[in-house]
């Protein structure tokens, strides 16, 4: 478990799930830097001893993995971003998130020294399409699929809560990073074809790759992180606003974008959830912990971006 170093900062033992994604890598990358012990689980053939076996379809994980360690981040779960959403590749969406939780909430419970934190990976999807009401961590579910998504992905993550391990919900929105959701954004800008999505109206919660990466840091190393925290920029944005940032960084034009008919026409439910969807919400719980974002503004996001 936690130990004090030299400095007399907390070193944890910290497992992560989905470690190889587009937030899995610099999030490992960040807590060694910070002097953590950082270990992860893989479908395949472990290389070294911080790499751990599991294969969530099967519920199998290492026997004794979570018997000693501080916090699990689980961040597993196939792409949203994947279009269209079929039938099957719905199914794929749900089940790959539930089954990664269920078997690591189950090893959490039955742990002989189960961690004192799950940090649960989560999405602003459990709001669906809110137009320009304000929501927070305590606004109810919407509807949607990703919404319904959402609330069983974590449901899924209960069993692991007790007196010893608490849980910290992090609904994540729209990570301006390389990869992603910004990489079809950024294709459409440098096509020069960028513009509008849709009326471009509406509220799309954003956080920079940077931040979003140190708030689950932060969360991970925090004593009293508990309940759902949404990690959003506090510098809400709509979508007009991040297409035209993109093209100005990029220094593209901003002029043909995506009409609603065209993507509701070429992307279905996939296109009108992710991209026409309107969700203002705000980080308070994120802050209150003392978290400080480097990326306020859209501006600074895209700058590091396209650096």
């Amino acid at each position: 478990m936690a130990q004090a170093s030299g400095e007399g900062v907390s070193v944890l033992r910290v497992v992560i799930s989905g470690a190889s994604g587009m937030i899995g890598r610099p999030l490992q990358r960040l807590l060694r830097g910070q002097g953590h012990a950082v270990h992860t689980l893989v479908r395949r053939t472990p290389q070294d001893a911080s790499e751990h076996q599991w294969n969530p379809e099967t519920g199998e994980i290492e026997s004794g993995i979570l018997d000693h360690v501080d916090v699990v981040v689980n961040l597993s779960g196939a792409s949203i971003g994947r279009i269209p959403w079929t039938s099957g590749y719905k199914s794929t969406i749900l089940a790959s998130r539930i089954t990664a939780t269920d078997t690591l909430a189950r090893a959490i419970r039955d742990a002989a020294t189960p961690p004192r934190l799950l940090v649960q990976g989560s999405a602003v999807g459990f709001y669906g399409d809110r137009g320009d009401e304000k929501l927070s961590e305590e606004s109810p579910q919407g509807a949607g699929f990703l919404a319904e998504v959402v609330h069983e992905w974590e449901a899924a993550a209960q069993p692991a809560a007790s007196d010893a391990t608490h849980i910290a919900y992090a609904r994540t929105g729209l990570v301006v990073g390389k990869g992603g959701a910004m990489a079809p954004l950024q294709l459409q800008t440098v096509l020069g074809v960028g513009g509008p999505i849709g009326s471009g109206r509406q509220w799309w919660p954003w956080i920079s790759l940077h931040d979003e990466v140190r708030a689950l840091a932060h969360l991970s190393t925090h004593q009293s992180a508990d309940g759902i925290f949404t990690l959003v920029a506090p510098t809400p944005a709509t979508a007009k606003d991040l297409t035209t940032e993109l093209a100005r960084h990029m220094r593209r034009p901003h002029w043909l974008g995506l009409p609603t008919a065209a993507i509701s026409l070429l992307m279905g439910e996939a296109g009108r959830e992710l991209l026409l969807s309107s969700q203002h919400i705000s980080a308070e719980r994120l802050m209150a912990t003392g978290f400080r974002f480097d990326d306020v503004t859209l501006s600074a996001a895209i700058a590091r971006l396209v650096a």
